[in-house]
């Protein structure tokens, strides 16, 4: 114990001791605020630092070309469908001062179609604008044509928006509101991290491996400990730098939704009920409504479960990375061996996906109980309750493969770390297992 002890402590310090590693700590939450917000800047900038595109509106009926309305985007220009024969020899007299041309024909009332001409690819932009324009302003046209009197006041007073609120009853009796896009984005976000996390700690694993291989350390270490004290010794070491992160960011994650929590009037720490009663007595609009409803999430179970199968993922997929490093002798011959490991995790990633609309469906269940799935796909289904007979068996599959796996992975480990020369394959694997 001393031994392990000594190694976990190793590998830790290793990685905690870095600049690198209290840099990305601190930065990452930095750099998924920006990963979010560079697209919307982005895209915001692309919209505004685009010149104003000329379209010409040949409309054939001489009803709806009024209707498309410039902007800073597309400047419209309606042109009598009378006056061009051919929009081709339109479009090419115009010398490139047109974008494209919008033809609105004779039979778009029966027919719906309207055509948009151009050299280019028409942008999406343009094609929902115009949509969207000519649709209401031809509806509103058949209705005008019944001869109804006031019957575009009637559709109006009749068209009624839904909005539906999601209402969960507490264990108390009381009622909370919630939201389910909140849920579903939190879910989202936990798969992403497990996800991630999973993956970059496991090859942080492999590395480790492969480098003491390649330099022959490993032969020096292995004369003073057992190899499977040595693999479990990065395994739990490597771990515990995960879980260090993640405490960090959980508490830089309480001490923002309290500072947001009192910026609003809510106490991060008040039950569900006294949220639920503060935000009915409120504006449920704008941030106010928005920032209640992410406080009447209860997080602490949320949190417990991802720390648990965070460690249960962590610990199944980082023993397969450290006995498939073992068997190769350079970084760049391991993807033959993690290429199986990493579809398997893809799947669990697109599986979680998959569910987000139905988090209580059969998919849903069963992929959030097989082991190699569900640390990602119970991420999706914890926001929205899961019974607890399947958190505890999903738990004890969880945990019970990861053992498993660890003692194949140690047997494959003992085996690997000193073979060296000839690339092993699949088959020398299975025989090392036995």
């Amino acid at each position: 114990m001393n031994k392990l002890r000594l190694i976990i402590a190793r590998e830790y310090m290793s990685i905690v001791g870095r600049k690198s590693f209290i840099f990305m700590t601190l930065g990452m939450p930095l750099l998924f605020i920006l990963i979010m917000a560079v697209p919307i800047g982005l895209a915001w900038l692309n919209d505004k630092g685009s010149d104003t595109q000329q379209i010409a509106v040949i409309d054939e009926t001489g009803r709806y070309a009024a209707a498309l309305k410039s902007d800073d985007m597309y400047n419209f220009v309606a042109i009598k469908g009378d006056t061009v024969t051919n929009a081709r020899e339109f479009y090419d007299k115009a010398n490139g001062s047109l974008d494209a041309i919008i033809i609105i024909p004779r039979d778009v009332d029966s027919t719906g179609v309207v055509n948009i001409f151009s050299e280019g690819t028409i942008t999406p932009a343009l094609v929902s604008s115009v949509r969207n324009v000519l649709s209401d302003t031809i509806e509103t046209a058949h209705l005008t044509a019944m001869g109804i009197p006031n019957i575009q006041e009637m559709v109006q007073k009749a068209h009624v928006n839904v909005d539906v609120r999601s209402i969960k009853w507490s264990e108390a009796g009381g009622e909370q509101e919630s939201s389910t896009d909140v849920a579903m984005g939190l879910g989202l976000m936990l798969s992403i991290f497990t996800y991630m996390f999973v993956l970059m700690y496991g090859a942080m694993i492999m590395n480790s491996v492969i480098e003491e291989k390649t330099n022959r350390i490993v032969e020096v270490v292995v004369s003073s400990c057992r190899p499977f004290q040595l693999m479990l010794g990065k395994i739990i070491g490597v771990g515990l730098v995960g879980l260090t992160q993640m405490a960090i960011w959980i508490a830089l994650l309480a001490i923002v939704g309290t500072v947001a929590g009192s910026a609003f009037g809510l106490n991060s720490m008040a039950s569900p009920d006294a949220i639920a009663a503060a935000g009915a007595a409120a504006n449920a609009e704008g941030m106010d409504g928005f920032m209640r409803e992410v406080m009447s999430i209860n997080y602490m179970p949320i949190i417990v479960n991802f720390i648990l199968y965070f460690i249960g993922g962590y610990m199944l997929y980082s023993a397969l990375f450290a006995g498939l490093g073992s068997a190769v002798d350079q970084a760049s011959d391991s993807s033959q061996f993690t290429t199986p490991v990493i579809l398997i995790m893809l799947i669990a990633f697109y599986a979680g996906m998959a569910c987000m609309e139905n988090p209580s469906g059969p998919t849903a269940v069963w992929c959030s109980i097989i082991p190699f799935t569900s640390p990602v796909v119970m991420m999706i289904r914890l926001p929205f309750g899961v019974p607890f007979w399947q958190l505890a068996l999903s738990l004890a599959l969880l945990f019970g493969t990861a053992l498993a796996i660890t003692w194949l992975a140690a047997r494959i480990y003992r085996r690997g770390i000193l073979h060296y020369g000839k690339k092993a394959s699949f088959a020398d694997l299975f025989k090392w297992m036995k």
